[in-house]
């Protein structure tokens, strides 16, 4: 980290520190989270430890912090004191002489709640919810096992979890609404009958703005999160009693970032991923790959003189000037993103990644290749992935003997079975290792993940007639089908209708190459379905083609990533023309 940029974060820390004892927790708390972001993770870290008995806002903040640490290195470590840290904030929000747990499943007498201070409301209702988060963070890190009886696990945490922030959010927006009915200078007292909470004295209506904020957090998160869940998983979620309104979702984010409470910084880093990377990724708002970018460039306005060095927020200015197709000003955001972040690896991933993908779409393989490699070598996550995108990135770039070296190893560092995109990533390794490589092979291997991960609508329009132009010398049998979704799939980009109709229609008659490019027909018929959309006179054709596709095919590599994007074209048709 450069001289003075760490001079700054010192004073910031030291400042903090200082005003410590004469501060509320959730003041600290905040400052704590904002040294984070503005990339003073290890003072972050420091601050939050040193006063971790101090309450439970502070205990929580040092949990957070763990947590984050561990979800980033995917270390067992880490992950195992992550989890430690969430326990030891949980026992202490439950340590008070009622217990949070307990007076949530048991009503309280109306006597004792009559005598409770504005302060111990307040008090009790932050307790709930540090639980309620710990539990989700809890089952976050069950879930990565990737085990059956983790996800059980994890479910059944969740559960618990959603039933703490619903309720809270209940009775913040009860007390809320007392208070704003409240004569001004009244002396009567607040009430919420569900909370059972009659508070005389004590709480301001600045204390439940910061609880709300708080709350919304979490509450908007599971909103947002279910929303996007396929269909054929709604049922099992519907069970748990879990929730799934995406504009609530989005609506109670917005209020915890703009809050005072600690997490209103996480809340806006939510909301910048969702519009930045979810809407373009499972394409929730149609094709327009623009959905939600006006929404992120807001933000980031906004939070400009909060934030004006932060590694993480100059990483979203890159997301959202690689959806513009402003390719050049996106790099050049994301390698400042990287020495931002020259004290957080894991950060630094993030943004390699990035810088590897533009790399993809401008076709400038060497660049990608290093970036790619570097990933393999470093990070933790998945290094069976960022093989197979070195391979073919170095193969495009015309070194075919180093290409094939690097796809022998894919299979070696093959560890998540269950994982859909290292599976992916085994069998197209293994497919390039037995053709023997060539270049336009490799070439093709980056227009498909450019396809899959719907980053096509980024590349220019000389790039795409490049790869058009590739694409159309590719004559293997096996890979039939593929080339003629992934040319459709061009053609489209550039606006060329006809022909890509004709090219989606030769990808689902493909039936030679089938079993090894298993997708290709599912996903030709979701793009025929989506044209056919567009016009109001085949609007019912269209449908049938996205219903084909749903309930057809089965069994295909990333088929959960289908299912989202085919539920959401039918929920948008479902606003546009009611069924």
């Amino acid at each position: 980290m450069a001289g003075p940029e760490q001079s700054q974060q010192q004073q910031q820390q030291q400042k903090v520190e200082e005003k410590a004892e004469h501060i509320d927790d959730a003041e600290m708390a905040l400052q704590g989270i904002n040294m984070l972001l503005n990339n003073g993770f290890k003072e972050s870290d420091e601050l939050f430890k040193r006063y971790r008995t101090h309450s439970p806002l502070m205990s929580f903040g040092a949990s957070f912090v763990s947590f984050l640490n561990a979800m980033m290195t995917f270390e067992e470590e880490k992950m195992q004191m992550a989890c430690d840290d969430l326990k030891t904030t949980e026992k202490l929000c439950e340590s008070d002489s009622a217990g949070v747990l307990e007076t949530i499943r048991n009503k309280i007498k109306k006597s004792m709640d009559s005598q409770m201070s504005g302060v111990a409301v307040v008090d009790r209702l932050q307790r709930q919810i540090i639980v309620a988060d710990c539990q989700v963070y809890l089952a976050v890190l069950s879930f990565v096992k990737q085990e059956l009886s983790a996800y059980i696990k994890g479910g059944w945490i969740l559960r618990k979890a959603w039933k703490m922030y619903n309720k809270c959010h209940s009775d913040i927006s009860q007390l809320q609404e007392t208070c704003q009915h409240r004569p001004s200078g009244s002396q009567e007292s607040l009430s919420a009958d569900n909370a059972n909470h009659n508070v005389e004295n004590g709480v301001t209506a600045e204390a439940l703005d910061r609880l709300k904020g708080s709350v919304s957090f979490g509450y908007g998160l599971f909103h947002l999160c279910i929303s996007m869940v396929p269909p054929h998983l709604l049922k099992i979620i519907n069970l748990l009693g879990f929730p799934g309104d995406r504009l609530q979702g989005l609506s109670s984010l917005m209020y915890a970032s703009e809050s005072k409470d600690m997490k209103a910084p996480l809340a806006t880093l939510a909301l910048l991923w969702y519009h930045t990377v979810v809407l373009p990724f499972f394409a929730l708002e149609g094709s327009d790959t623009h959905a939600g970018l006006l929404e992120a460039k807001a933000i980031l306005q906004r939070k400009s003189v909060v934030y004006p060095n932060s590694s993480l927020f100059m990483f979203f200015k890159g997301r959202v000037q690689r959806l513009e197709c402003h390719i050049n000003s996106a790099l050049a955001s994301f390698h400042d993103a990287l020495e931002l972040a020259s004290d957080q690896r894991e950060i630094q991933h993030v943004c390699l990644y990035e810088i590897g993908w533009c790399s993809m779409i401008e076709l400038n393989f060497e660049d990608a290749f290093r970036a790619f490699e570097r990933l393999k070598d470093e990070s933790r996550w998945s290094q069976c992935y960022y093989a197979y995108l070195t391979g073919v990135c170095q193969g495009a770039s015309g070194d075919l003997d180093g290409a094939n070296g690097v796809f022998k190893d894919v299979q070696k560092l093959f560890k998540r079975k269950n994982n859909q995109i290292e599976q992916f990533a085994v069998k197209r390794a293994d497919r390039l290792r037995k053709v023997s490589p060539t270049r336009q092979l490799c070439i093709l291997g980056v227009i498909e993940v450019l396809y899959l991960w719907k980053a096509l609508q980024n590349c220019s329009s000389t790039k795409l007639q490049i790869m058009n132009q590739v694409l159309q010398s590719v004559d293997e049998p096996s890979c039939r089908g593929l080339k003629h979704l992934l040319l459709g799939s061009i053609l489209k980009c550039q606006g060329n209708i006809r022909d890509a109709v004709q090219s989606f229609q030769l990808a689902v008659r493909d039936e030679y190459g089938r079993q090894i490019n298993s997708y290709v027909q599912p996903y030709a018929v979701y793009e025929l379905g989506c044209i056919l959309l567009a016009k109001p006179e085949t609007v019912a054709k269209g449908r049938s083609f996205l219903l084909q596709a749903k309930e057809d095919f089965t069994g295909y590599d990333f088929e959960n990533r289908l299912h989202v994007r085919i539920h959401s074209a039918l929920a948008s048709l479902k606003e546009v023309v009611p069924q």
